[in-house]
């Protein structure tokens, strides 16, 4: 199931949208003006956004800038209402993945959507490295270097550090975790995430009691630090 935050502030097309999302089994959050998309974007965990360019409060070209340049990388939709060119080549300026002019048929929506998440999705279970402190995460292989040398990391150690590393400098919450590395498995308690995070320490950390990199919030999750 994937998450998609839908920023528009039309409540017909909005509340129609969400229906016909969630019959393609989506769960979907949705936001009627700009400052509110841009506060659900940075506090969620959403899979992509769908973003109209047309907002109260703030427009849609300023919610999607600010994204970017916060390195918010999950994919976005753009709605607009014109048919205009420049509105769509400015959208694929500040980092729009694909856009869609109102009025626009339903199918072909859900069809750019299931693209843009299926293209996020190949590209996740790769990517690139990753590297915080002396660790580097290398996806293709599946493997971890302290200061260059390999740690053996369970599968669930090396994806519950992979998400971190690719959500870093933010707070992922245990629930978050639950879902993304265990995707709520019977076995997936809180404590799991606990116990994986302090043996992940044990293995990376230069003193696990006083981590430098993989931090707790307290009452609310982990933050990886870099």
């Amino acid at each position: 199931m994937s998450r998609i935050l839908l920023i528009e502030d039309n409540e017909d097309l909005a509340f129609g949208l969400k229906n016909n999302l969630e019959i393609e089994g989506h769960a979907v959050s949705i936001a009627l003006d700009g400052l509110e998309g841009l506060r659900l974007a940075r506090e969620n965990t959403s899979d992509m956004a769908i973003l109209d360019l047309m907002l109260p409060g703030m427009s849609g070209f300023e919610v999607l800038a600010e994204l970017r340049r916060k390195d918010h990388r999950f994919p976005v939709l753009v709605l607009t209402a014109r048919g205009e060119e420049e509105d769509k080549v400015r959208g694929l300026r500040l980092g729009a993945d694909d856009y869609v002019t109102k009025p626009f048929g339903l199918m072909e929506l859900l069809a750019r959507v299931d693209a843009l998440l299926r293209r996020a999705g190949a590209a996740a279970e790769v990517g690139g490295e990753e590297r915080f402190g002396d660790v580097e995460l290398r996806p293709a292989s599946r493997t971890a270097l302290r200061k260059g040398q390999p740690v053996p990391l369970t599968p669930k150690e090396f994806d519950l550090l992979l998400h971190l590393c690719r959500h870093r400098d933010r707070v992922v919450s245990r629930l978050e975790l639950l879902r993304r590395v265990w995707g709520y498995s019977e076995e997936a308690i809180s404590r799991t995430v606990d116990t994986h995070v302090a043996e992940i320490r044990r293995k990376l950390e230069s003193d696990p009691s006083r981590p430098r990199h993989i931090l707790t919030v307290r009452k609310a999750g982990y933050r990886l630090d870099s």
